[in-house]
């Protein structure tokens, strides 16, 4: 037996001492690879700040900074790995296993920086051609921007003014965006002439957005336009239905929320455009919808109430009168009992108290008065419990033999009891204020 544990132990032993070797092969192999790594990127730096000057290059050297810091811990773990003091295979594993973690760390940064930086790059040396496409683009739009002004002519004999001004000045706004658009095209070219290459790329990217924003301006006249056909369909089938749902309502309990939404929604209605007058087909949509909204929700509620009755307000009162008087008959027991009631019915007691206090505000109203309802009979309830701890705490301390002074522990006809006296706070303040002596001479 001696013998195959001891096999099992030499087994278990290699396997840790292969594992060990693996992850010390690891972390070699990882820091070759990082610090070569880290030598190329910064020769890639160093072109790309010729190319792009300082400023687009300024992340990546800052990445380039913080990774030789944390390498330089890595080389120091290695390095202690390697110096004369013995180590304990525990510190070789946890060194290792520490100079991997940092390698992986420094090419995840540079992996994110590098990236960054050859986008940059790319656009720099294709600047030229993404200048020409700048350039044919805004042409094209500029094409566009008189059907624009067309369209926004023929929208203003169909719709308000109020309506039309979310697209109306987006011809201008247009135009000074294309030749916004051109000129910074022009000044890109002229600071890449000039090898100003970082003020160069800022003005391309500025004309690459002009257009962009272009483009979008253009586009939402035309989005206008069916988005507003589409408001309008919308808009016929919610009349529809609104009519319907005034019917509807007359059916429901009249109560004067429903008259009122009922009366809300016919002036939306009546307050529509006639036809061929123009209008804003999204204010009109949302005003009936916000209309029609509320009188389903007030009917939906009518019709609860109906089927569910809210109580009286002197049905809640009833149940409030009950709880309190419990409440009272709990407080008086409890209060002349002290010395012999338990933390249970005190905490009902307490309980009862604040919840009675949310009671008056949930009964005013009615929305919340059968959660009153609910509330106060649960302050009685609880109320009725302290009532029954107290009298339990009592019956259970109360002396069996009150034939002289002395409780349970105490001496008959003169002993002043233990903790369940019911003397016992009397005495005591007794005690504290020096009346002992004559009151029992």
């Amino acid at each position: 037996m001696a013998g195959f544990w001891g096999r099992r132990k030499r087994e278990a032993d290699e396997q840790q001492a292969a594992e060990d070797a693996s992850l010390a092969r690891r972390a070699q192999a990882a820091l070759v690879a990082t610090d070569e790594r880290i030598r190329s990127t910064s020769d890639e730096v160093a072109f790309a700040a010729a190319e792009l000057g300082d400023g687009p290059t300024a992340d990546i050297r800052a990445g380039l900074e913080a990774v030789r810091t944390h390498m330089a811990e890595a080389f120091q773990l290695h390095q202690l790995n390697h110096d004369e003091i013995p180590d304990t295979p525990e510190e070789l594993r946890t060194r290792n296993a520490r100079i991997i973690q940092l390698c992986e760390w420094a090419e995840d940064v540079l992996d994110e920086r590098t990236e960054k930086l050859k986008a940059a790059v790319d656009k720099v040396r294709q600047a030229p051609q993404i200048l020409d496409a700048v350039r044919r683009e805004a042409e094209e739009l500029r094409a566009r921007i008189p059907a624009t002004r067309t369209t926004v002519e023929r929208l203003a004999g169909r719709y308000s003014s109020a309506a039309l001004h979310r697209v109306s000045a987006n011809p201008d706004e247009a135009e000074q965006l294309l030749d916004f658009a051109v000129h910074s095209a022009d000044v890109s070219q002229r600071r890449r002439d000039a090898r100003r290459t970082e003020e160069a790329l800022v003005a391309l990217e500025t004309a690459t957005e002009a257009v962009r924003r272009a483009r979008t301006i253009i586009d939402g006249v035309e989005d206008f336009e069916i988005e507003a056909m589409r408001a309008q369909s919308t808009l016929a089938d919610v009349v529809a239905d609104s009519r319907s749902d005034i019917v509807e309502a007359r059916t429901a309990p009249q109560t004067p929320e429903v008259l009122q939404a009922v009366a809300n929604l016919e002036r939306a209605l009546a307050e529509l455009p006639g036809p061929g007058t123009p209008s804003d087909p999204f204010e009109d949509l949302a005003k009936l919808r916000d209309a029609n909204a509320a009188l389903d929700a007030v009917v939906a509620k009518a019709r609860e109430r109906a089927a569910r009755p809210i109580p009286s307000m002197e049905h809640v009162r009833h149940e409030l009168d009950s709880a309190d008087r419990t409440i009272g008959v709990a407080n008086s027991l409890i209060s002349g009992h002290r010395g012999y009631i338990g933390a249970d019915a005190r905490t009902r007691l307490a309980e009862a108290q604040r919840l009675r206090l949310d009671v008056d505000r949930l009964v005013r109203d009615e929305d919340t008065r059968e959660e009153a309802l609910h509330l106060a009979r649960r302050v009685g309830q609880l109320a009725q419990e302290a009532l029954h701890l107290a009298q339990r705490d009592i019956d259970q301390d109360r002396p069996d033999d009150w034939g002289g002074w002395g409780g349970r522990g105490g001496r008959r006809g003169g002993g002043f009891g233990g903790g369940g006296d019911i003397l016992g706070p009397v005495v005591g303040g007794l005690l504290l204020g020096g009346l002992m002596g004559d009151i029992f001479d």
